[in-house]
């Protein structure tokens, strides 16, 4: 078996909009490291998309998984209840940056966790509106493909887009956009699009992902905050990305000293195993009529057991101060290469990021390429994203052992040599 015959397969059965980064297939992988079908390794910068921050295959979650595969696999959460489901909810309550009252539910995915948060802030509020960010990611479902702040390649083709969505810019220096801009798109909605009365959320990353890492300050939080407290507006904070860890603490709003209403979890909450978490004011998340939330496959017992561990691995392996350590090891030695190419280093404790641009300091998409072919080729998958294309971010395990880490920033150093 090869990773060409593979390919070949692949492309027969599967559809042309399923995009694939890396033209390899896995066979193995642990830790930080994956290793293909044909027996070379690759040091893994991806994470599955932010999904690992505990690394591939840790042993307590597989040993967790493994006791729960003998006990059951599913019987559907409302339709017969176990307790990891009620412990994980109890947990996550008591660790989520809100006060009170709080109440849980848990799902599948990211997409279905925010489309969940919009329709309990529209019961709560029996409002419709929905105000959200330039550059926000959430989602590939249509109410969240609809709140999702980029074009291509994620609407294209795929309108019209779901009514009473609206976008405000996100304050970024990055892209030229202040707070002060950014407020006066807000109120510009609500002088030309819509009454503020009707607006049932206003909903964001504290840290976007697909749009580049620009990180949300404490003082527009606290902007936002104010807005949606004097019009009644449910705030959202869209953790999926940005939460369990990666930016150095469980949640990224633990930085802000802001609290949402409603926040959302999933991608590194169990390890690899589909789990998604929308926390919120119990009032507010007690608005739906009974029946009006679950999902056939919604908290999956072997994901509900698998985030449990999670959450005892970040304790147990310090990986809330390792993502920070990472964060400023990897910060401090791009800075230090000194490299006209490189733009605009950001971080929250791992989560980070950086542009490359051209010699008149606009957007390279082709060195952006470049760097993540000479990564490939050299046994390090690399991820891009942002509005230009041209912003490198990188999500390996927040367990990643330090000479494999050390590996990596050599093979990236090499590029800029």
């Amino acid at each position: 078996m090869t990773n060409q015959s593979l390919l070949e397969r692949r492309k027969k059965v599967l559809p042309t909009g399923l995009g694939v980064a890396f033209d390899i297939f896995a066979d193995t992988a642990k830790n930080s490291e994956i290793i293909d079908v044909e027996g070379k390794r690759y040091i893994d910068f991806v994470g599955g998309i932010s999904v690992l921050n505990t690394g591939h295959s840790h042993s307590q979650i597989v040993n967790a998984v493994k006791a729960q595969l003998d006990r059951f696999s599913h019987t559907s959460a409302q339709i017969v209840g176990y307790e990891s489901y009620v412990e994980l909810c109890e947990k996550l309550c008591e660790l989520a940056p809100i006060t009170g009252d709080k109440k849980a539910f848990l799902l599948t995915t990211g997409a279905e966790v925010v489309e969940n948060a919009i329709k309990i802030a529209r019961a709560k509020t029996r409002r419709a509106g929905v105000i959200a960010f330039s550059g926000g990611w959430h989602g590939r479902t249509l109410l969240a493909m609809g709140l999702t702040g980029k074009v291509i390649p994620y609407k294209k083709n795929f309108g019209p887009m779901p009514a009473s969505i609206y976008h405000a810019p996100f304050p970024c220096v990055e892209n030229g956009i202040s707070e002060e801009e950014a407020l006066r798109g807000v109120q510009m909605i609500f002088k030309c699009d819509i009454d503020p009365s009707e607006v049932a959320a206003m909903i964001v990353e504290p840290v976007q992902g697909e749009g580049g890492f620009h990180q949300l300050t404490p003082s527009f939080a606290k902007a936002l905050r104010e807005i949606c407290d004097e019009h009644g507006i449910v705030l959202i904070f869209d953790e999926v990305q940005c939460g369990f860890g990666r930016t150095g603490t469980l949640f990224a709003s633990e930085q802000l000293g802001v609290e949402p209403d409603l926040m959302t979890a999933a991608k590194s909450m169990a390890g690899g195993f589909p789990i998604s978490a929308l926390i919120g004011r119990a009032d507010i998340m007690d608005a739906p009529q009974v029946g009006g939330l679950g999902g056939t496959y919604a908290g999956s017992p072997l994901g509900t057991v698998a985030a449990l561990e999670v959450l005892k691995i970040m304790q147990s392996e310090n990986l809330l101060q390792k993502s920070k350590d990472i964060g400023d090891k990897m910060a401090k030695f791009l800075n230090e290469l000194k490299s006209p190419a490189i733009s605009h280093v950001r971080h929250k404790g791992a989560m980070l990021a950086f542009d490359l641009v051209d010699n008149h300091g606009n957007p390279d998409v082709t060195a952006t390429n470049a760097l993540k072919k000479h990564a490939f080729e050299h046994g390090l998958l690399l991820a891009s994203c942002g509005t230009y294309f041209n912003t490198i971010r990188v999500m390996m395990p927040l367990t990643i052992q330090d000479d494999v880490l050390d590996e990596a920033l050599s093979i990236i150093g090499q590029f800029f040599a």
